[in-house]
């Protein structure tokens, strides 16, 4: 039996470039794997099943399912495969959770059905899947491009804790009704996120004023009561509050564990919401067998 973690991220930048022809938006981001996790487990079988510990969620839709069929019609391999899902990440919260489990599905697979594929390999399938997908591939600090299926692994980032905060809040087809909120007032040259890598490669450290999302602004106006939940965050002490991908979820650098734990138990029990206390995590912590 083969054990994963799928890792969930934060987005330290998050730049919109401008829309492309195929209607998709490109983008450039800096993205940051988090210990909070969901945990899968895989076992040799004759055909691939799911099991979540949320049935909801074990559709044929589901990027797990997704993942382990496109390799195996990659491969041409006969075996199937008992897929077990914990989920802890919170769902389609800008967190990229659906995306680390597809890309700790074909890592999985490539080793439990011994097809030898190499992550250059497995980056065409990745990205069929969903643009996070590729860079979870590597996880830890990595720089993306694209849709976001093109990765430059990075140098870990200098931050240590982080407050994530998820409301309770609903958006139909999230994904798309942010970006198509977001116009050409939004966009920037990618600036933001090229001086971050610069930064991470030289110095290792990472500037407050560097990070950036440019759906901040854009999800205050889009998100019905987001603001309710920046305020709060803020009013306990947070400082550079910013959206995780295209949210709802909100992060925050903290610098030490002990201020970090008060703001999240705060959050918890005070205002009753959705709060996890994470660490950066790099690709080395991806996976366990």
């Amino acid at each position: 039996m083969i054990t994963m973690r799928a890792h969930a991220k934060i987005n330290l930048t998050l730049e919109v470039l401008g829309k492309r022809d195929d209607g998709y938006h490109d983008i450039a981001s800096i993205l940051q794997t988090v210990s909070l996790h969901d945990t899968l487990t895989f076992e040799e079988a004759d055909v691939i099943t799911l099991n979540c510990d949320r049935p909801e969620l074990a559709t044929p839709d589901n990027f797990v399912l997704q993942a382990a069929h496109l390799l195996r019609d990659f491969t041409e391999v006969s075996s199937g495969t008992s897929i077990g899902l914990r989920k802890r990440i919170p769902v389609a919260a800008g967190l990229g959770g659906g995306s680390s489990d597809a890309a700790a599905t074909l890592l999985a697979l490539n080793r439990l059905w011994g097809t030898e594929l190499t992550r250059d390999d497995l980056l065409p399938l990745a990205a069929q899947i969903g643009s996070d997908v590729p860079f979870f591939l590597y996880g830890g600090t990595g720089r993306v491009f694209g849709r976001g299926e093109r990765v430059q692994p990075l140098p870990p980032a200098d931050l240590e804790w982080a407050v994530i905060l998820t409301p309770q809040i609903d958006l139909p087809n999230k994904t798309t009704a942010m970006f198509s909120n977001i116009g050409p007032m939004s966009y920037t040259n990618g600036g933001l996120t090229r001086k971050l890598a610069a930064r991470l490669s030289s110095k290792g450290d990472t500037p407050p004023q560097f990070l950036f999302n440019a759906f901040d602004d854009v999800a205050k106006e889009t998100l019905p009561d987001l603001s309710t939940y920046w305020d709060a965050f803020h009013d306990l002490g947070a400082r550079e509050i910013h959206l995780c991908g295209a949210g709802p979820s909100l992060y925050a650098p903290v610098s030490t564990k002990h201020h970090a734990t008060a703001i999240q138990l705060l959050l918890q029990h005070r205002h009753g919401w959705e709060a996890h206390l994470v660490s950066m995590v790099g690709g080395e912590f991806f996976s366990t067998c």
